[in-house]
């Protein structure tokens, strides 16, 4: 049993940036969950290459535990209210976040559906 969540990211069609709107939006949306339940997270945003398509997820876990699958809603909420951000105003809140605190992780390329919870798939993250 995997300790974590994952939600897909959904952004406008047409963005000029959207590998930049959706490694902002899962960053400061996890970011955000860490601070408001003051405990330690790790998290990936991944964009999946699929055949002629990709779409984005956010997958993120506890390094020790179960997370509550309750928590999906909130995180859900959380990049709703992100993603309604013009891309230059997600562009300041994510450089000013980074000044608070946070330590982003870089958007991760994977080809196919990745089975998301092996151990080799958090091992970069340190």
């Amino acid at each position: 049993m995997h300790r974590g969540i994952e939600v897909n990211l959904h952004l406008a069609p047409g963005l000029k940036n959207e590998n930049f709107v959706a490694e902002a939006l899962g960053n400061l949306a996890a970011y955000q969950l860490q601070q408001t339940r003051e405990e330690s997270l790790q998290w990936q945003v991944i964009r999946v290459e699929e055949s002629h398509q990709h779409h984005f997820r956010l997958v993120v876990r506890h390094p020790e535990r179960v997370l509550d699958v309750g928590l999906t809603h909130a995180l859900r909420k959380t990049l709703d209210e992100l993603s309604r951000e013009s891309e230059d105003e997600l562009r300041r809140k994510f450089h000013d976040t980074m000044k608070k605190g946070l330590s982003p992780v870089t958007l991760r390329h994977v080809h196919e559906s990745p089975d998301l919870w092996q151990d080799d798939f958090w091992n970069h993250i340190g």
